[in-house]
């Protein structure tokens, strides 16, 4: 299939559709949207774009890096009909049927693209492929926030993802993968409430204290893991055991 851009007339019936699911009477899949002339348009020069199945969010990131680095779009992370486009697309992994065949799609955000630095990162393929992007060079080392299920949104992933500096920091996202991804089961650890001493809130919280005194970009992983408190032990401990 050639990608292709929503349309505002595109965008609008995404999401009534998206708007339908939460009520009695849910619309069925527009599948139309994908190719119909009135609601989308080719993207020149013409790129394939493949419908295949990912099995992370990590998986999904790598390829739309990929197929984008080779495309002719500019201002990619403003390109709102590109993304809601994918996001019909890939419609049934980002919003999976229950176990009742429901869907639950959650707010727009998730598919249609919001431009406030705060929300942006909820849209379940341009927010991935902008960590992705960041971390290109050493994409692994962002596993934190980019394991899971592609409609699946961590604890972690927002509450870093969501800090305009701290997601961007190599060091500091390395240093969440080391403390919170468990490289044997390919899965976050445990980690408990948010609020809960030791998580990715506190972890925030604390690195934006550090960044008062120091150059957090100047570190790496292992200077702030060393510099953390002890409540964040028992995840030391366990990366260290592996």
């Amino acid at each position: 299939m050639k990608l292709r851009r929503l349309n505002e007339q595109g965008v609008e019936r995404f999401a009534a559709f998206l708007d339908s699911l939460k009520t009695d009477a849910p619309q069925l899949y527009p599948e139309s949207l994908l190719s119909d002339p009135e609601a989308s348009e080719e993207i020149e020069p013409a790129t394939e774009v493949e419908l295949r199945t990912f099995g992370s969010r990590f998986a999904i990131a790598e390829y739309l890096h990929s197929l984008l680095a080779n495309s002719s779009i500019t201002d990619v992370d403003r390109a709102r009909g590109l993304w809601a486009w994918l996001a019909l697309l890939y419609f049934e992994q980002l919003c999976p049927k229950g176990k009742n065949g429901d869907r639950s799609p959650g707010e727009r955000a998730r598919y249609i693209p919001e431009f406030t630095y705060r929300r942006i990162y909820r849209h379940l393929l341009l927010g991935p492929y902008r960590v992705y992007r960041a971390h290109r060079e050493d994409p692994k080392q962002a596993l934190a926030l980019l394991c899971g299920k592609p409609h699946e949104l961590s604890d972690v992933y927002r509450d870093l993802a969501e800090d305009q500096e701290l997601v961007r920091n190599p060091a500091v996202v390395g240093a969440a993968t080391r403390l919170y991804f468990d490289q044997e089961k390919d899965r976050l650890k445990r980690i408990g409430h948010r609020s809960k001493p030791g998580s990715m809130r506190r972890l925030q919280q604390i690195l934006k204290q550090f960044d008062v005194t120091w150059d957090l970009y100047s570190m790496n992983s292992e200077h702030l893991l060393a510099m953390l408190p002890e409540e964040f032990d028992r995840f030391k401990m366990t990366e260290r055991a592996k």
